[in-house]
């Protein structure tokens, strides 16, 4: 038995999300389907994470196991990017792994970036692809906010009800907010794992601070409380990005 991972970019305006389901399109069963095309085998793909409906991937990674060898790297790229030029997938890389690889449970740490553009203009180019906020923001007082959740917490406030994690206590090792340019503020948070709308639920929350809906002293009692109910509504899912998962 072989085992391949697979780095996947993808715009998930227009999915489900990653995991596959009954009622709608997944990014997994789309990449499945392509990759049978190829194989000739059914194949399950199982992925690093499940990455909700709208968000999408700078390069998600996802592993398969074949009984054959993948001979040509180069044949295999071009032929399933073929079957999903018009799916907005593109697989980026195939790697062969060792047999005890697994995309999610191997991952040592993950990296979600989330785009925000602070202008009174609409969005033209990156509609779908960043949170447009018109109301000017403090970004120095949502950068001290976001130093306030470093390190390992109980993050129930930012954790969906949905949220089938056993616990909630996460350790966040990067939080930075920084502008790209005059009106793109990033945010970069990296952790072993994340909670089900974990990032979405931070980046509302540091939202609030820069509009000064909140002070800081707000900021900490919300996130000391551990209270879902008091968290700000989370920033839609198509600002947010898997950016990279290291093994």
């Amino acid at each position: 038995m072989f085992i391949y991972q697979l780095l996947i970019e993808y715009d998930g305006t227009n999915y489900n999300g990653w995991q596959k389901q009954k009622n709608g399109k997944s990014i997994q069963e789309t990449v499945e389907k392509a990759l049978k095309k190829i194989l000739k085998n059914k194949i399950n793909l199982y992925g690093s994470g499940r990455t909700d409906a709208g968000v999408h991937a700078i390069s998600q990674s996802a592993h398969f196991s074949v009984d054959f060898k993948i001979i040509n790297k180069i044949s295999f790229l071009n032929s399933i990017n073929f079957f999903l030029k018009n799916k907005k997938i593109s697989i980026l890389d195939i790697k062969l792994k060792p047999e005890n690889f697994h995309a999610r449970f191997s991952a040592k740490k993950r990296i979600y970036e989330y785009v925000l553009i602070n202008r009174q203009a609409p969005l033209s180019l990156e509609q779908n692809k960043a949170w447009h906020i018109k109301k000017p923001l403090n970004i120095d007082l949502m950068k001290k906010g976001a130093k306030l959740l470093l390190g390992t917490k109980d993050f129930s406030t930012f954790r969906s009800a949905s949220c089938g994690a056993k616990s909630p206590i996460r350790t966040l090792k990067t939080a930075k907010i920084y502008k790209l340019n005059e009106k793109k503020i990033i945010f970069l948070f990296e952790s072993k794992s994340f909670l089900q709308q974990q990032v979405r639920s931070m980046v509302g929350c540091l939202k609030y601070l820069g509009e000064k809906k909140w002070d800081l002293k707000k900021f900490k009692r919300v996130l000391k409380l551990k209270n879902r109910s008091l968290c700000a509504p989370p920033a839609p899912a198509c600002g947010l990005y898997l950016k990279k998962v290291f093994y």
